[in-house]
């Protein structure tokens, strides 16, 4: 990922403030007895800047998010250790340390000054350790794990928003999904991870048209929804997640990570969603679903549009998209009539409806 120019002009203020606090040492202690020359000032506040900023580029995909969460890890951690010692740990062990332990060569004292040390140096052990333990529980706990600690806070953002959505760029590419959220059969905050928003970038400058249009229109119906009150999105950082992933695993662990649910149109995306565990909204089923359900012996009232097969048949469409086929009916192209079904095909592009003229 792209450093963002801002980031390296706090660098360079930095570096440059880290100067002059070293020449600014250099100069407070001329004619002292310890005088330190400018180069090694210069030289100092150069090592000071280079390794923080070094720690910098090491957590550079640490955000804001995961220093809130480490930091709640590393209060219970605190607490815990803040427990152990107040029910007398250390006194016991100073107690312990203050005894006589016979070896082989005799008696060996521990006197009062290096219990007291060592138990100090224990506690400070024990504080740093379950503070650690805590911070790094934290980092790897998912957000369901945090709802169990506050399942008040937990009911209420799901009672009132919902379940989080995560896109993948065929949901965004389709241009249902504006239309389900205005309507509210979707509900939930819609996340658009920043990868998947370079996969649409990438693909709005392919050389093939079609993948270039759809790429395109994807695009500006993401600016549409981000300007829209009435469609809650945002785009947020993969924080955590390989780029040396596949599409399908970095969505995968997205929708795992923020607790969502993941909505696409991809077949084999939704298979491997589920056996991961993941539940899906496939838009394609969705439109199965919503599809009406013709059935043998049914009356209805279509359009006829244009000539089919044969000679005799006319053909008319449902406003679903399925094709209805008209016997006897080339001489209504053009009105609408009332027909009975009296057959259905299923075929790869859907199912078609014969019908008859109802007499």
């Amino acid at each position: 990922m792209t450093t963002p120019s801002s980031v390296n002009i706090a660098r360079l203020i930095y570096l440059l403030v880290c100067e002059a606090a070293g020449l600014v040492l250099a100069f407070s202690t001329s004619g002292t007895g310890w005088e330190i020359p400018m180069w090694a000032g210069l030289l100092g506040g150069l090592v000071v800047a280079a390794f923080f900023i070094f720690v910098e580029t090491l957590i550079k995909s640490f955000t804001l998010r995961g220093f809130s969460t480490a930091t709640f890890g590393l209060l219970v951690g605190l607490f815990c250790s803040f427990l152990l010692t107040r029910i007398g740990f250390s006194d016991v062990l100073a107690a312990a340390l203050n005894r006589n332990f016979e070896l082989d060569s005799g008696a060996v004292i521990v006197g009062p000054d290096v219990a007291t040390t060592i138990s100090l140096g224990v506690s400070s052990l024990l504080y740093a350790s379950l503070g650690f333990l805590g911070a790094v529980l934290a980092l790897r706990s998912s957000r369901d794990d945090f709802a169990f600690i506050l399942p008040y806070v937990r009911f209420r953002q799901d009672g009132t928003t919902g379940q989080p959505v995560v896109l993948d760029g065929e949901a965004i590419m389709d241009g249902r999904v504006p239309v389900l959220v205005r309507s509210g059969f979707l509900a939930g905050r819609l996340i658009v991870p920043r990868f998947v928003l370079d996969e649409l970038q990438v693909l709005a400058e392919s050389p093939s048209q079609n993948n270039r249009q759809r790429a395109q229109r994807g695009l500006d119906l993401l600016e549409s929804m981000q300007s829209s009150k009435e469609v809650p999105i945002s785009i947020e950082d993969a924080v955590g997640i390989s780029d040396d992933e596949t599409i399908q695993s970095r969505l995968l662990q997205s929708a795992q990570l923020y607790g969502a649910r993941l909505m696409t149109s991809d077949e084999s995306l939704s298979k491997v969603a589920r056996l991961r565990g993941v539940e899906v909204l496939n838009l394609e089923e969705l439109l199965e679903a919503l599809r009406p359900q013709v059935v043998v012996g049914e009356k209805i009232r279509i359009a006829l549009v244009r000539p089919g097969k044969d000679d005799h048949q006319a053909v008319g469409y449902l406003s679903d998209g399925t094709m209805i086929v008209v016997n006897h009916a080339v001489d209504r192209i053009g009105s609408s009539c009332d027909v009975r079904v009296v057959s259905t095909l299923q075929t790869a592009n859907g199912v078609m409806v014969f019908t008859e003229l109802e007499s």
